[in-house]
């Protein structure tokens, strides 16, 4: 059996810094936090190839003074504590004096500050966590931190990093978190010497919330304030319309501290339950300000995770706040009609506005004398002639049009430029003079009304199943049990009949598969489309990382961008089946795919954006079908060739004969 031995200090250094130190972005929360304790309102973070070789931090706080300059890279060394009583109310970013210890065992770091109160600051070199060299230097009030060479002692730890754009994305993304909790200090962000962030300090939120989202994102977020039960709640939280793909624009903070809280984070969603869209996650800026000694910071150690003493009361205060500001809808639109102009120099006064067309006749009628009932009575009845719903659509039969009614008989291309309203569809014929009128209605309308009446012995999914057009191929033979389409639900869920049970098939989730299957067959290549106007995209920091490494792949598929600087992404060509609008959407749930499975495998990137795409480019759930499509996504189901969507997900659930009577009380 070994002995147990007390581990030497340079190595219980190195075990205390993986705790800390986890990537260059924990140098700059780390840095950036002293920073704020010292009192800083300005402050400038440099890094160079992700911060793997440079980090510099400068900041114009009390400084730190010269005789106490070696003090604060010791162990369990601060300032911001005394007593075990402090630890109930912990006020400040940091308190356990375990960072610059295990930042310094780790890289190698040159130090310069002064206080006010002191002349000449003093210049400080670490190496591995001991002092190289120490002099007096002139310097002026606050500190400067420059960390070199991070993990040189450590190789084993360079392995897991990864490259130098993520990690710099990372850093960048810690940057953009204390800039959003402390809007009251300017902070200026530096990467390979280019300018990405600069906030005014102002101590408004908005301001920071503007300079870190853009602002095309920022003017989709609306001011929240609310107060429970000795807390508060203030901020910014994304109108219902400008939810996005992922939980990039997602950021908390309890009393100045971001943190990653479940319980903020379960209220946020709670409130906009039945406001947005499915798979869409709203964005916030959420402050909560309570008592010190009602949170504990102390539980994990980069302090991003708190406990509170009552989760339900922060639960409430979140909830009903974020609910208020949603249920007043203060961007609702509103329509502005001016009055009219009084007559100016002979200029007649406009009339008020009325609606277009005649005005609407004051409505005609009298009584049915005896003799009219009478003659009406003996007519006999001519029923008005039905469409046969249960025909089969004639190929090429279309009304003729009147003669000489200036129609002409070109086809009408209904291709629209990306970004037009995609919805719109063309309008049907009106049909020729005396030609019967029909009655047929698009699958899902007045589900009461039934189609035109067929042979009593003709099944009700019979309707569905006639209309095919001519040509379409019927479902291929199979020695399974026959089935039949009975017809749709809801607009989503397509009901199929085979033997003693019945099948539910979600139609878009059928229909994603079938794409995704179709395209990494074949190879995706779409029609690309220049867009008008270019779209100027500015995704989470770490998304846009995952972006930009990945633009090649992109421009395979149709999307023609670049890095506009700042953080953000510049599209100018976009596949033709997506619209403009939807673009935003598109890219953050393809970064959000790529963070999750990795973007250092092609193969996995190449599939995330093929799983994007058939996405977009599946029927919608709550769309309105032919039948013949309904049908088509219908045999790829009954046939075997689709069992789940590309997310896991399975696209048709069964129910028994025997299930349904036993829920009937039959069984």
């Amino acid at each position: 059996m070994p002995h147990i031995l007390q581990l030497d200090p340079h190595v219980a250094d190195l075990i205390a810094a993986g705790e800390v130190v986890e990537r260059p972005a924990s140098v700059v929360k780390e840095l950036m936090e002293n920073a704020i304790d010292a009192g800083a309102d300005a402050l400038t973070v440099e890094i160079q190839h992700g911060g793997m070789s440079l980090i510099r931090v400068t900041d114009n706080g009390c400084g730190i003074a010269a005789a106490e300059a070696e003090t604060a890279f010791l162990r369990h060394a601060t300032s911001k504590l005394r007593t075990e009583y402090d630890l109930e109310a912990i006020g400040t970013l940091g308190f356990r004096g375990e960072a610059l210890a295990a930042i310094s065992a780790v890289s190698r770091i040159e130090l310069l500050t002064r206080t006010a109160e002191e002349e000449l600051g003093a210049a400080l070199s670490l190496e591995g966590g001991a002092v190289v060299h120490r002099e007096e230097a002139g310097c002026p009030q606050g500190t400067t931190m420059v960390v070199r060479d991070l993990f040189y002692n450590t190789p084993a730890r360079l392995k897991f990093l990864k490259k130098d754009a993520a990690e710099g994305a990372a850093c960048f993304a810690m940057v953009q978190r204390v800039a959003l909790s402390h809007p009251e200090v300017s902070v200026k962000f530096l990467r390979d010497g280019k300018q990405e962030l600069l906030t005014p300090g102002d101590g408004q939120v908005q301001s920071a919330l503007y300079a870190v989202l853009g602002r095309d994102m920022a003017l989709g977020f609306t001011p929240v304030k609310g107060s429970g039960e000795d807390m508060s709640v203030s901020g910014f939280v994304s109108l219902p319309t400008c939810c996005r793909g992922t939980r990039g624009y997602q950021h908390f903070f309890v009393n100045g501290r971001y943190v990653k809280s479940r319980t903020m984070m379960a209220a946020l969603e709670e409130a906009y339950a039945n406001q947005k869209m499915v798979g869409k996650f709203p964005g916030c800026v959420l402050h909560l300000t309570t008592r010190l000694n009602a949170v504990d910071v102390n539980v994990h150690p980069t302090k991003q995770e708190v406990k509170f003493g009552s989760d339900k009361k922060v639960f409430d205060a979140v909830y009903y706040a974020v609910k208020s500001t949603l249920e007043a809808d203060r961007t609702r639109p509103s329509l502005q009609v001016k009055p009219p102009r009084p007559a100016e120099g002979g200029r007649p006064a406009e009339a008020p506005l009325r609606p277009a067309g005649p005005a609407p006749a004051a409505p005609t009628y009298r009584e049915m004398t005896l003799e009219e009932f009478r003659r009406t009575a003996e007519r006999p009845a001519t029923p008005l002639p039905l469409h046969d719903f249960t025909a089969p659509r004639a190929t090429g039969a279309a009304p003729a049009a009147p003669a000489g009614n200036g129609v002409s008989d070109a086809p009408i291309s209904t291709t629209q430029p990306a970004g037009a309203d995609t919805h719109i569809r063309p309008a049907e014929s009106a049909p020729a003079p005396g030609a019967p009128i029909s009655t047929a209605r698009p699958v899902g309308a007045d589900a009461h009304i039934r189609p035109a009446e067929a042979a009593p012995d003709q099944p009700v999914g019979a309707a569905f199943m006639a209309a095919r057009p001519a040509g379409e191929p019927s479902a291929p033979p199979s020695e399974e049990e026959p089935w039949r389409m009975a017809g749709e639900v809801l607009n989503t869920y397509i009901i199929v009949e085979q033997g003693d049970k019945v099948l539910f098939i979600d139609k878009h989730a059928a229909h994603e598969r079938l794409n995704f299957d179709r395209m990494k067959a074949e190879g995706y290549q779409p029609m690309v489309q220049a867009l008008l106007e270019p779209v100027v995209f500015t995704p989470p920091a770490e998304e846009g990382a995952a972006l930009l490494a990945q633009l090649p792949l992109l421009g395979r598929f149709g999307f023609e961008a670049e890095d506009f600087g700042g953080g953000a992404l510049i599209v100018r060509a976009a596949p033709s089946d997506v619209a403009a609008g939807e673009i935003p959407d598109v890219l953050s749930e393809l970064a959000g795919r790529l963070l999750t499975g990795g973007s250092a495998d092609p193969g996995a990137a190449r599939d995330a954006l093929l799983h994007t795409m058939a996405c977009k480019a599946a029927i919608k759930g709550g769309q309105r079908n032919s039948p013949a499509e309904l049908l088509k996504v219908a045999q790829a189901v009954m046939s075997g060739a689709v069992k789940y969507c590309p997310h896991g997900r399975p696209v048709a659930i069964e129910l028994t004969r025997q299930q349904l009577e036993k829920r009937f009380g039959r069984a």
